[in-house]
């Protein structure tokens, strides 16, 4: 069986921790972690089960120059990569309370990204449980990923991760 590549950024924060919790649920020797500011195109293709940790980043600064972030670097190699036969799994942080409108927007783009290049998208999520306005992590009706709200649920995340892992598990052969 082959290892799962966890590709996460930014490093030492909210993302790192819950990168961490994931690993934790699947079992340490299951999950590589790659921080996304040190990666290529050419780690992605090494893995056919993967995770991304991602988070968004609220409209005042998506209207500003932005593009020093490890993933606005890292994006542009999911577009070289062929995720036809490759499992994905999208884990999202965001804030919904101040940033209801925009809640784990940052979810929503990656996976209609993965989709476009042949990706099997696992681990969806009924909304019910979260509050929040809009979200371009909604695909038919549910999340594509795992929100997370660090900020105003962090009481949440161990159950919503352990909850979320056991879901896409036999998806990832386990």
């Amino acid at each position: 069986m082959s290892k799962i590549g966890l590709f996460f950024g930014p490093l030492k924060g909210s993302v790192h921790r819950v990168a961490e919790k994931v690993k934790a649920a699947f079992g340490e020797q299951e999950v590589e972690l790659v921080a996304v500011n040190e990666a290529s195109a050419a780690d992605l293709e090494k893995y056919n089960l993967i995770i991304f940790g991602i988070s968004t980043v609220g409209k005042e600064t998506w209207d500003s120059n932005y593009s020093n972030t490890d993933w606005s670097k890292f994006f542009p190699n999911i577009s070289k990569v062929d995720f036809s036969g490759k499992t994905v799994a999208i884990f999202g942080l965001g804030d919904h309370v101040t940033y209801s409108s925009y809640f784990v927007n940052a979810i929503g783009i990656l996976a209609k990204e993965l989709m476009k290049k042949g990706a099997t998208i696992v681990g969806q999520i009924d909304p019910s449980g979260y509050e929040f306005d809009e979200s371009e992590a909604i695909i038919d009706g549910k999340f594509i990923g795992l929100p997370i709200d660090e900020d105003f649920e962090p009481e949440l995340t161990d159950e919503r991760v352990a909850n979320w892992v056991k879901s896409i598990k036999p998806a990832f052969g386990l």
